[in-house]
C-alpha cells in the first residue's frame, strides 16, 4: 500500500472530522431505533432518511480512516531548512509575467484548497517548484499557457 502525503494539520482537520463523525452515529442509532416503534417501515419518511444518514456517516467514517491509515504524516517545521522546496513547504513567489507577488503552501491532494493558498503536491506549479531554491527561476507549464516564477523565500513553517 503506497503512503500518501500530508500535512500535520491535514491529519488534525481528518482527526476532528472524524470525532464528530464518530458522536453523531449514536444519535442516528437513535433516530432509526425511533423511526421503527411508529410502525410501517415501508412508507416510514423518517425510517427511510435515518438510514440514508447513517449510510452516508458511516461511507464518510470509513473514507477519513482510510485516508489516514495510508496518510505518511510530514511535518516541515522538524526538518532542516535547506532553502529547498518539498511538500509542506510555504512558498513566496513572483509572477515574472505580472510581477504579481503570491504565496502557496504545498500540501497533499485532499488538503488543497486554492482560496486557502494550499496547492496540491501534485499540481503542475507545486511539480515544477519541488526541488528548487529561493532565488531560482522556473518555468512551469500551466493550464493557462508557460508561467515564470521566481522563487523568493522557503519556509519551513
Amino acid at each position: 500500500m503506497e503512503k500518501v502525503p500530508m500535512t500535520v494539520r491535514g491529519e488534525q482537520k481528518l482527526l476532528k472530522e472524524l470525532e464528530v463523525l464518530l458522536k453523531r452515529r449514536p444519535l442516528i442509532s437513535q433516530a432509526i431505533a425511533e423511526a421503527r416503534e411508529l410502525g410501517d417501515l415501508k412508507e416510514n419518511a423518517e425510517y427511510h432518511a435515518a438510514r440514508e444518514e447513517q449510510g452516508i456517516c458511516e461511507a464518510q467514517i470509513r473514507d477519513i480512516e482510510y485516508k489516514l491509515s495510508v496518510a505518511q504524516v510530514i511535518d516541515v517545521k522538524t526538518l532542516t531548512n535547506t532553502g529547498k522546496v518539498i511538500f509542506g513547504t510555504t512558498i513566496k513567489l513572483l509572477d515574472l509575467d505580472s510581477d504579481k507577488e503570491m504565496i502557496y503552501c504545498i500540501v497533499g491532494d485532499d488538503e488543497a484548497d486554492i482560496k486557502q493558498n494550499l496547492i496540491s503536491v501534485n499540481s503542475p506549479i507545486a511539480r515544477g517548484l519541488i526541488g528548487k531554491l529561493a532565488g531560482d527561476e522556473v518555468q512551469i507549464t500551466t493550464p493557462g499557457g508557460l508561467k515564470e516564477f521566481e522563487i523568493m523565500d522557503v519556509q519551513y513553517i
